[in-house]
């Protein structure tokens, strides 16, 4: 009996390095293959996936909370607002058709367009109302930056997502970070360090 369970942990251990290393094991019938995996192959990391999903959170929550606390008209925390969800919604839009063109997806030029304009103007209105508020320096330096992070962040995310997911539409669950994993990554990254 401890002879099964040893060779079973063996195999359990082998075929779990094996997916991590993109490779995958089905059976077929009565025989069991090994095939590459080609959607986990050079695919974003725990730790790359942890830290981007970090990111726009706090990008998001950053922005979002100076701007619940800023000493604004309701109408101008409106406009903030509108302009990030703006951005943000034309960001991700504007890297799906860019990477969807060098995929060979077809796209078409107005579409394209459209995402760059929406993305272009989101930027150049935040601008605007930044330059022309009255607030101080540094509070528009905060929106700026935490604009500028949530906006890498969300293109980041959604790339992430895109790597994990597969030809039929399934994502692959660890494009969504759960807390343990991000115990796990801080773990894994001191003991690189000592």
């Amino acid at each position: 009996m401890l002879l099964i369970n040893s060779i079973y942990l063996t195999a359990v251990r082998y075929v779990s390095k094996m997916s991590s290393a993109g490779i995958k094991l089905t059976k077929n019938k009565d025989e069991l293959t090994m095939q590459l995996n080609r959607t986990n192959l050079n695919g974003p990391t725990p730790a790359y996936i942890f830290a981007t999903w970090g990111a726009l959170i706090i990008g998001v929550f950053g922005y979002l909370i100076g701007l619940w606390n800023a000493v604004l008209e309701l109408n101008e925390k409106g406009y903030y607002f509108a302009v990030f969800l703006l951005a943000m919604f034309s960001a991700v839009t504007l890297q799906k058709t860019i990477r969807d063109k060098a995929e060979g997806i077809p796209v078409t030029n107005v579409f394209v367009g459209m995402c760059w304009v929406a993305f272009s103007s989101s930027i150049a209105l935040l601008v605007v109302g930044l330059v022309n508020a009255t607030m101080a320096l540094s509070e528009k330096g905060f929106y700026g930056m935490s604009f500028i992070l949530a906006l890498f962040a969300i293109i980041t995310v959604q790339k992430n997502i895109r790597d994990l997911t597969d030809e039929q539409g399934v994502t692959d669950p660890s494009a969504f970070p759960k807390t343990s994993q991000g115990l796990d990554v801080a773990m894994d990254a001191s003991e690189l360090i000592d």
